[in-house]
């Protein structure tokens, strides 16, 4: 059967390993098993989410507010924008799908560092777009803006901030700074599904959407639920933009876009702002453990604003064996070789968690 040319490069995502597959693959016990892959919230989700939830499980066989008002007035009020000012999606992939479609075709360019989260030219490959990045693997703005001034139709323009898979950020005043050279019929995505953490750890970092839709018509911010608040299992993600950008999107979503429970959830997860704070604390107190590790180990590695870290290994060290060692002791990590790097992703989980996976991989890092 044929299918549009356009997917014939297109390489699947590749997902972290579910713990469901280790239990079948390697016959360990599923609570002996650390997932620390896919940048999940080890400490789960609000207790309220749970408690709400409870509430409406007999409402399921109801679509949902398809108006999604109250998952909308609390964004707005969190940001300080208008509810028209908001798309709500399957997780913010979704809305990333949407924006492709909506501003590039195959007669266009879209712009991205080397090494940044994968669905951006996944997307932007299936409708025929040409992939620029830059030289750098992390975020350099002057290499952006030296590919932007010297090519022309470039309709999109990815920022991951802070940066998925590597973890670096770029402070705020140089974003905006960025974006005032950028011309207004190229939208610029912000891609902040980790921004609360950037935020937490050092102010300069954080980017307030209301300030840069204000100062910058052509840019969107995107945010998730699926990392601090710990919803990932919900896919609930939203985008924040002027609302001649919005009322456009709004023409790609398919009605009831995210599930009566992803709803509930996320309105309840919105309100629980101490819970959110106090789970990026112990990200960060736990992020220094892995920091004075990596040290000790003589690991280099990428000073994170995330909830995850990213060794950069030695020649001697093949990154690819090294998680498939670790994923026979039942602990879930990231290889980045699939990015062409010799490196390995790993989400900072509880302090249990980690002291399990220090005592591991330093046995299979000495033995390497």
């Amino acid at each position: 059967m044929n299918f549009n040319e356009e997917l014939r490069d297109i390489k699947n995502y590749s997902a972290g390993k579910p713990i469901e597959l280790v239990v079948r693959e390697f016959g360990i016990d599923a609570k002996d098993v650390i997932k620390l892959a896919s940048n999940e919230n080890p400490y789960g989700s609000s207790p309220k989410v749970i408690d709400a939830l409870k509430q409406i499980c007999n409402k399921i066989h109801l679509y949902p507010d398809d108006s999604m008002y109250k998952l909308k007035e609390g964004l707005s009020k969190r940001f300080g924008v208008l509810d028209s000012n908001i798309i709500i999606g399957a997780g913010s992939d979704q809305i990333l799908e949407f924006i492709v479609r909506a501003k590039s075709n195959k007669n266009s360019k879209v712009l991205m560092a080397k090494t940044t989260f994968a669905m951006y030219e996944i997307y932007a490959k299936a409708v025929g777009t040409k992939i620029l990045k830059t030289i750098s693997d992390t975020h350099n703005l002057d290499e952006f803006l030296e590919i932007y001034n010297n090519e022309k139709d470039i309709k999109i323009i990815f920022l991951c901030l802070p940066n998925n898979p590597l973890g670096e950020s770029i402070e705020k005043n140089k974003v905006y700074k960025f974006l005032e050279n950028i011309d207004n019929d190229t939208l610029v995505v912000i891609d902040g599904a980790y921004q609360e953490y950037a935020a937490f750890k050092d102010k300069d970092m954080k980017i307030n959407p209301s300030d840069i839709i204000k100062k910058f018509p052509n840019t969107i911010y995107l945010g998730t639920f699926s990392k601090a608040y710990g919803l990932g299992g919900m896919r609930v993600g939203y985008g924040i933009a002027q609302n001649d950008i919005i009322s456009t999107l709004m023409k790609l979503r398919p009605p009831f876009n995210i599930t009566t429970l992803s709803l509930e959830a996320a309105v309840e997860a919105l309100k629980d702002g101490a819970f959110v704070q106090n789970s990026i604390k112990n990200n960060f107190l736990q992020m220094k453990r892995y920091e004075k590790f990596a040290s000790d180990l003589n690991i280099n590695f990428i000073p994170s604003y995330t909830n995850f870290i990213t060794f950069l290994l030695k020649n001697d060290k093949n990154s690819t064996c090294i998680a498939d060692s670790l994923l026979k002791k039942g602990i879930i990590i990231r290889d980045l070789k699939t990015y062409g790097l010799n490196a390995v992703r790993i989400t900072v989980g509880t302090k249990e968690e980690n002291s399990k996976f220090f005592s591991i991989f330093s046995i299979i890092y000495n033995a390497g």
